[in-house]
């Protein structure tokens, strides 16, 4: 849980000012680090909608924190999202699925909405104009990573004591969905890159 659960922590908390009652999208709900960070986003009382890439996905997104859900293979993401906000948009978008998403992605933020980039499980997003994120409405695109956001002793402390906190709480449940034998490691890596997996998959010696 903890590369994870450090991760959702400092998405949900540290990464932009959310208040409670506010909407945000998060890509691949139903994964290792979105189930996390789901339950963290509705613990803090923000409105989660998940996108997911798989119908199966929906049920188990919906029971760890979203409350709604998109399967973004069916169904316009950008439009959906409006639609769910009063042709608003969200303030944020956690994406860490990369090039098969990012437009979608950009398509769902509102004015002056941020874009966190954190992963690229479908390939890395290509280069991208400025002009565009001005055309999208003065857009904010960040990439993140982990360890600029713990950098210190004291800040891995911190966001490891929160991280502890909500799981003792029982706010955050980790999900170990799927265990491969060590000699199935290449299994495993067909599963997550086919996009099969779902929560933290485990390999076992």
């Amino acid at each position: 849980m903890l590369l994870k659960g450090l991760t959702a922590e400092f998405l949900a908390r540290r990464i932009w000012p959310l208040e409670a009652g506010d909407t945000v999208l998060v890509h691949a709900a139903a994964g290792g680090v979105g189930l996390i960070l789901c339950q963290w986003l509705n613990r803090l009382g923000i409105r989660v909608i998940g996108a997911v890439g798989a119908v199966e996905k929906m049920t188990l997104a919906r029971q760890y924190g979203c409350a709604d859900v998109i399967n973004y293979r069916e169904e316009d993401v950008g439009a959906r999202v409006r639609s769910m906000t009063g042709g608003l948009g969200v303030p944020v978008v956690y994406d860490s699925v990369g090039a098969a998403t990012f437009d979608a992605s950009l398509a769902s933020l509102k004015r002056r909405g941020l874009l966190v980039s954190f992963g690229n499980a479908s390939g890395p997003v290509p280069a991208i104009a400025p002009l565009r994120l001005s055309q999208g409405g003065s857009l904010f695109l960040t990439r993140p990573t982990l360890f600029d956001y713990i950098p210190d002793t004291a800040s891995l402390d911190s966001a490891a004591k929160a991280l502890f906190g909500v799981i003792s709480e029982g706010a955050v449940k980790v999900l170990i969905a799927q265990r491969f034998a060590l000699s199935d490691a290449a299994k495993a890596h067909i599963a997550l890159s086919a996009r099969e997996t779902v929560g933290a998959s485990v390999l076992i010696p």
